[in-house]
């Protein structure tokens, strides 16, 4: 009797163990790709899944979003300057039939691509496009890999340039021409600011004397604005024809000798 018991328990336990076999559960995240006998036949999940012990296989795939560090590669510019840049990949599995049957391994295989992308892409850029133009560069670079990896069932969100890094001296190089650069600009800017006064002052003159009366009240100005200050001492230029005039009815008439008359014009004396 104690072995039928022991017999007994064994079968249940087998066939416990068959049935926790035959079952799986998927969360909302998750799908399963079946295999039975070796041979493809779907795509289950979520939820519940019952399997054929010992015929059909379930493979698990993650459909969220997923972070891949791309390592710092090493990347010679268009102008051969060398830099380290690194990146991030954000992609997601959208056929996991393809991410398990075209490729062994779907992340090892895209971290390996998004490397090689990044050096081959960067190379034909200069340092300045890496430095200022990112979103570009970014945009090249997703469009890429998400072409490669079509066929594995990945879709690439997003690729984003973390860092550039250059060496000490080509810093100090980039620091020199910036600032050559703005010092440029500083001299443009002034030189257009003294060009504008010019044609301003040009303007102004033609003004003034197409109407003289004009510039006798920008005299006047100018002769208020000085005497606001007490302690100035003003001094009015006048016209040299005007001094002319003055000192010419100021000088006295010139006057005969005593006892002679004024010679009569056409004759002698008398």
């Amino acid at each position: 009797m104690p072995t039928d018991l022991i017999a007994y328990a064994l079968i249940a336990v087998l066939v416990v163990g068959i049935v926790v076999s035959a079952l799986r559960i998927l969360r909302e995240y998750e799908r399963g790709v079946v295999f039975t006998l070796g041979r493809f036949s779907g795509v289950k999940g979520p939820g519940l899944i019952i399997l054929i012990p010992l015929v059909q296989q379930l493979v698990r795939v993650d459909l969220r979003t997923i972070v891949l560090d791309v390592p710092s590669q090493d990347v010679i510019s268009h102008d051969n300057v060398s830099v380290k840049v690194n990146a991030v990949l954000y992609f997601r599995v959208v056929d996991p039939d393809k991410a398990v049957i075209q490729v062994e391994d779907f992340m090892m295989a895209t971290s390996q691509l998004a490397q090689t992308t990044l050096r081959s892409v960067l190379g034909k850029h200069e340092l300045d496009e890496m430095l200022a133009e990112r979103d570009k560069l970014n945009a090249d670079l997703q469009e890429i890999l998400d072409a490669q990896t079509d066929a594995w069932g990945i879709k690439v969100a997003n690729v984003e340039i973390k860092h550039v890094d250059i060496d000490e001296s080509m810093v100090r190089a980039i620091a020199r021409q910036a600032e050559a650069e703005r010092n440029r600009r500083a001299r443009i800017i002034n030189a257009e600011g003294e060009q504008q006064a010019a044609e301003r002052l040009v303007q102004a003159a033609d003004m003034l004397a197409a109407r003289p009366e004009a510039m006798q009240l920008r005299y006047l100005s100018t002769l208020y604005d000085i005497a606001a200050d007490k302690n100035s001492t003003i001094v009015f230029p006048v016209p040299i024809d005007t001094l002319r005039g003055v000192l010419s009815g100021l000088a006295p008439t010139a006057e005969p000798p005593a006892g002679r008359s004024p010679a009569q014009p056409g004759g002698g004396t008398t």
